[in-house]
């Protein structure tokens, strides 16, 4: 199996200029073979498996014929579709919103094709069919982005990038590039008016992350000669980086034939794709930006879901429950919950459950003990060994079954399954005012500071998600951070 996946990463991702083509062309083929094998599977089940059903001709000589027209077919309309375009690999739920949609139009046309023809294709069939080969796409294609992304992250097939802008927001971008290495772009430039800058001073030191710091500095004239001289293969423009736009038209008309890419950063920060449609008025390309999205996350929609959830949950884990009630009670006779006041939406304050995970008195040895040991910055309290963690307390936060008992809270109205994380009083007290936008929200018992990274993140980054999840909330996006709560908790990073 390990081989086998190191195999496919050299198909895939090969270093130098054929990164994307050979990265479609393995996109192309995982895809074929997930269809054939689909396909044959669906045919096999139709036949010989629990759902043959009978039938007055048999299946196998009536979609041997057509079997490679599906294959065909179905991939081809993946490629129409846009489901192989370079600009969603990687990131966003943009390329798996182009398998789905590309899937079912091939369906539907596969079965206006046999109803027009009269081709007694089986029902049966192409019912497995879908079941089968949609989700097998889908899972393909995460499979692959994976791959993709973790060879990303160690420093492999990253493409060469120029950031163009004034200084400031040529720091901001080389430093979400850093930070984000699977993104896969590697500043190697940086083109700037103010060359001298102190900010690109700090730019350019590399954060330790594998990814090279950039080696040259030059300003907005000299950007196409130090495409040429370097071999960048994209350009990322940021405020600043042109004067006109028509600069920009005559920039890339001169790389027209150039296998470089242009990326403008604009001004936006922390705002969703949905909240943004761009419409062309004029030869201007106006973007309208959606209204952040906090009230809609009080809808009865998100709190039905958090309801049902949670019960069914609650159901599911009532054998966990119980042990760890158990084991910590016989631990120390100490109580089995730990009650603390919370601060929730609109700051109103609640009382917030957990399997106690320390001893006893834990809150009066750190206001007497460890207040200055604290290794969190901002208002925060953490400790990587904090001493007033009990065996057992330690293995329970790990893989946050100190968490379950807020289900109760939710069922309540107090939390939210999904959502920022719930502060102490004293720690909303030290906000700034963008930092209160929190508290506009139900908070919840995992979010996007969980499946980011826990307590391992800084301050800044913490606030950043929370308010990124404020602002672009989704019933959608609730669900994607759930399943990706399972993942961080199996791995535990940040646990402490």
């Amino acid at each position: 199996m390990r081989r086998m996946r190191r195999n496919l990463l050299k198909l895939t991702l090969p270093g130098g200029d054929g990164v994307g083509r050979s990265y479609r062309l393995a996109l192309i083929v995982v895809d074929t073979a997930i269809v054939a094998a689909s396909a044959l599977v669906a045919v096999w089940l139709r036949l010989s498996g629990p759902v043959m059903l009978p039938e007055a001709v048999d299946t196998r000589t009536l979609v041997a014929p057509i079997a490679p027209l599906i294959v065909l077919g179905w991939v081809l309309t993946l490629a129409v579709a846009g489901a192989y375009r370079r600009r969603h690999w990687g990131v966003g739920v943009q390329e798996y919103r182009q398998v789905l949609v590309a899937s079912v139009i091939f369906l539907l046309a596969l079965g206006f094709a046999a109803f027009l023809t009269e081709y007694p294709l089986s029902r049966g069939f192409t019912a497995i069919l879908v079941l089968i080969g949609v989700p097998a796409l889908l899972v393909g294609r995460l499979t692959t982005r994976r791959l993709l992304q973790r060879a990303r992250a160690r420093g492999r097939f990253l493409v060469p990038t120029l950031v163009v802008g004034d200084p400031a927001s040529v720091e901001d971008v080389v430093d979400v590039l850093r930070r984000e290495a699977w993104l896969g772009y590697q500043p190697i430039g940086l083109v700037t008016p103010d060359t001298t800058h102190p900010l690109l001073r700090q730019t350019m030191r590399s954060n330790g992350s594998g990814v090279d710091a950039a080696t040259e500095v030059t300003t907005p004239g000299d950007l196409l000669p130090l495409i040429d001289r370097t071999g960048a293969k994209a350009v990322i423009f940021t405020n600043g980086s042109l004067q006109r736009g028509r600069e920009f038209n005559e920039i890339a008309q001169r790389l027209e034939r150039h296998d470089t890419e242009m990326i403008v950063v604009p001004a936006l920060t922390d705002v969703a794709a949905q909240r943004i449609q761009v419409v062309p008025v004029a030869g201007l390309p106006l973007m309208h930006v959606g209204k952040p999205q906090a009230e809609r996350s009080l809808t009865a929609t998100k709190r039905l879901f958090d309801i049902i959830t949670s019960l069914t949950l609650i159901l599911i884990l009532s054998p966990l429950l119980l042990i760890t009630s158990l084991v910590i009670k016989l631990g120390d006779g100490g109580p089995v919950l730990f009650t603390q006041t919370r601060v929730g939406r609109s700051g109103r304050v609640f009382r917030l459950f957990k399997f106690r995970s320390m001893v006893i008195d834990a809150e009066r040895i750190r206001a007497e003990t460890l207040e200055e040991a604290n290794e969190a910055d901002g208002a925060l309290f953490k400790m990587r060994n904090d001493p007033r963690i009990t065996p057992f307390g330690r293995f329970i936060r790990r893989y946050s079954i100190d968490e379950l008992p807020q289900l109760v809270n939710v069922i309540r109205g107090e939390m939210s399954l999904v959502g920022p994380r719930p502060a102490l009083e004293g720690e909303v007290a030290l906000y700034e005012d963008r930092v209160r936008r929190r508290l506009d929200v139900r908070p919840g018992i995992t979010g996007l500071w969980q499946v980011s990274g826990r307590s391992d993140l800084s301050w800044d980054d913490t606030v950043r998600l929370d308010l990124y999840y404020v602002n672009n909330w989704s019933l959608v996006q609730d669900m994607v951070i759930l399943l990706r709560t399972f993942k961080a908790v199996l791995k535990s990073n940040g646990a402490y």
